[in-house]
């Protein structure tokens, strides 16, 4: 088997949590040849043209860089293969084709935010939050030809605290993931690893790619579920509802909330102002909104948003 310094890496992956791994490849002293990213696309208000995480370190690092478009084009394949990578690594990228990840002689390995086979999918993350779990992870795979579905090589579990929203456990996924990655990658220069079959069970739970209807807020849902779900959003994409005010109506977004569970006879979605604090009722109880973002503003605790806000007696959230 190479040592560390002799295997030939390609690394796959374009947001900030893909860079976690890659740096900690390059820390652990392994050899990364090429790094494969999204092609350059306008981001931010501005729109301007930017590269992706994964790039912009890569460049940093003199380690080549390809963006290919379309990763079944000949002209790509023939540079991937002039790479001579032994391994892939593969972190918030794209599915692969058959022909990229079978290319090198170790294999094609993947880091998903869950405790696979549960979470399948694009945002497992948000959706274990979503769905109320205590507790995810991280799991390392070798990529086959279905979504998310390979032979499992290494996990480890993270508890999700009830203070955690989506933000707070991407950064630590980010972290413990990266050292997953540097694990996974010494256990097959030492021809250690070992692949786990995953168990197709009935009640695997999905992480499908989170639309805009996903993030909009049912008042009629149980009030846990209603917390569950903006934390699960925030801070991206966020949970959003309409504001009805002064016979107007706006949509706005939803970024913290907190629980108070009582018996109440106000209607669901009905707004109320209590000591500088907005909260609504629900099913179960109040939802406390602890901040938000109101069209054309930018995101605020609620004593901000209170001190301009004039909410008549029937303003309500629908």
């Amino acid at each position: 088997m190479p040592s560390e310094s002799k295997l030939r890496i390609v690394f796959m992956g374009t947001p900030d949590f893909a860079v976690a791994s890659f740096k900690s490849i390059l820390e652990a002293g392994f050899k990364v040849v090429g790094a494969i990213t999204a092609p350059d696309r306008p981001a931010g208000r501005g729109r301007k043209v930017q590269a992706s995480a994964v790039k912009q370190f890569a460049l940093e690092h003199q380690i080549k860089v390809l963006q290919p478009t379309n990763l079944k084009d000949e002209s790509f394949l023939e540079e991937l293969r002039e790479l001579k990578a032994d391994l892939q690594v593969v972190v918030a990228f794209r599915m692969l084709p058959k022909i990229v990840w079978q290319m090198p002689k170790y294999g094609t390995f993947n880091l998903h935010a869950s405790l696979l086979p549960q979470y399948r999918g694009a945002a497992p993350i948000n959706w274990a939050i979503i769905n109320g779990e205590t507790e995810t992870g991280v799991t390392t795979f070798f990529i086959d030809d279905k979504i998310d579905t390979g032979s499992i090589i290494l996990q480890k579990k993270e508890d999700i605290l009830p203070e955690d929203n989506a933000g707070t456990l991407h950064d630590r996924l980010m972290e413990v993931g990266a050292s997953l990655v540097v694990e996974t990658c010494q256990q097959i220069v030492s021809g250690t690893v070992k692949r786990l079959p995953q168990k197709e069970t009935a009640n695997l739970k999905p992480a499908h790619k989170i639309h805009k209807e996903t993030c909009r807020v049912d008042w009629e849902a149980p009030l846990e579920e209603i917390h569950n779900l903006i934390r699960g959003l925030s801070p991206y994409p966020a949970a959003w509802t309409h504001l009805v005010n002064h016979g107007k109506e706006e949509a706005i977004k939803i970024y913290e909330t907190q629980i108070e569970s009582k018996i109440h006879k106000q209607p669901n979605g009905q707004l109320l102002v209590e000591k500088k604090a907005l909260k609504v009722a629900v099913s179960g109880g109040y939802l406390h909104i602890l901040e938000l973002q109101l069209p054309g503003k930018r995101k605020m605790k609620v004593s901000e948003v209170l001190n301009g806000l004039n909410l008549d007696e029937n303003a309500h959230l629908r």
